[in-house]
């Protein structure tokens, strides 16, 4: 798992990936933690079909000791040290955005952060959205991604809850909270999952058989 701080904003761990790491619950996974600008670097590069991203970074971090894709170079111009790391091309990614018109071009709009990269990088991509409209209704300097590079687009109508997606609605504060008691116990969370997730799916497949 390569991740930028993996934990519940504005409340504190995330127990079952804690328990993962350290314990091996429900199983053992490896991680490579970087910072978000490494990350939101790699991405770029990604997308830009480059090997590697290069930034001002890390000094006086403790991160390049515990993930060995951290390296340093010089700067052939000016001789400045560099921190650089391995770009992010994953095989899939995944974003939800706020609509997509019928020719397949979606409009993401709001914190924008590195979902058009994270598009751009992937071998294939899903697009989950608010809407189908005729027209996106772009201003200017808006990042709509093209369909060309958008392998697959559902409709999922409040696809980003307990989070928020601009100009639909907001986040649910109290969701985030309450999962905290809800993931720090083995059996609270497992059975949270059964009841919103596997049960759910299983239910859903049965009205759609």
């Amino acid at each position: 798992m390569i991740f930028s701080w993996g934990g519940n904003p504005g409340v504190g761990s995330l127990h079952r990936l804690r328990d993962a790491v350290e314990k091996g619950w429900p199983c053992k996974i490896e991680i490579l933690e970087h910072s978000h600008a490494a990350m939101a670097c790699a991405f770029e590069a990604g997308a830009a079909g480059l090997p590697l991203a290069v930034f001002r970074g890390y000094i006086g971090s403790e991160l390049p000791s515990v993930n060995d894709q951290i390296k340093f170079i010089e700067c052939p111009f000016t001789g400045e040290r560099l921190a650089a790391v391995p770009s992010v091309r994953p095989d899939v990614s995944i974003i939800h955005a706020q609509r997509v018109d019928r020719q397949g071009n979606v409009l993401v709009e709001g914190i924008v952060g590195v979902q058009k990269e994270a598009v751009l990088a992937a071998k294939q991509s899903i697009v989950t959205v608010e809407e189908i409209v005729d027209d996106l209704n772009a201003h200017p300097n808006a990042c709509v991604i093209p369909s060309w590079a958008i392998s697959a687009i559902a409709v999922a109508e409040k696809g980003a809850l307990p989070s928020y997606t601009h100009g639909y609605y907001g986040r649910s504060n109290r969701f985030y909270k309450e999962w905290d008691a809800i993931a720090r116990d083995r059996d609270t969370f497992t059975q949270w999952l059964n009841d919103n997730v596997f049960n759910a799916v299983q239910h859903h497949a049965g009205e759609n058989s």
